[in-house]
Order: structure tokens, then C-alpha cells, then sequence
């Protein structure tokens, strides 16, 4: 498992932060807590893999 902020999982996999919080909201993925600065933690492993990762 992998906890990264939103802004993390958007510089890994190219998916807005906004994105996620509606996939949060709609249970698409796992909401992990927040870190100490209060940002919403999710699990990287969960998030889909960005499409030129799949070419390598």
C-alpha cells in the first residue's frame, strides 16, 4: 500500500485531483485519511495505471 495526497496521485498517474474526489464521494476508491497538513490520503496501488506506463 502506497498512500500518497491527491496532488501525489496526479503527478503518478495523470488524474486530476477533482477526479478522485468524485471517485472518493462515489466509492470508486478508498478514502485512506488524511496526513498531518489535513490532505486526503489515498492508496496508489488502487489507481488505474496511466496509459503510457502500460507501453513500457
Amino acid at each position: 500500500m502506497t498512500l500518497v495526497d491527491l496532488y501525489a496521485a496526479q503527478a503518478a498517474t495523470g488524474i486530476r485531483p477533482g477526479t478522485l474526489r468524485v471517485w472518493l464521494h462515489r466509492g470508486k476508491i478508498t478514502h485512506h485519511g488524511h496526513d498531518r497538513q489535513g490532505r486526503t490520503l489515498v492508496d496508489l496501488d488502487e489507481l488505474p495505471v496511466p496509459l503510457h506506463a502500460k507501453a513500457a
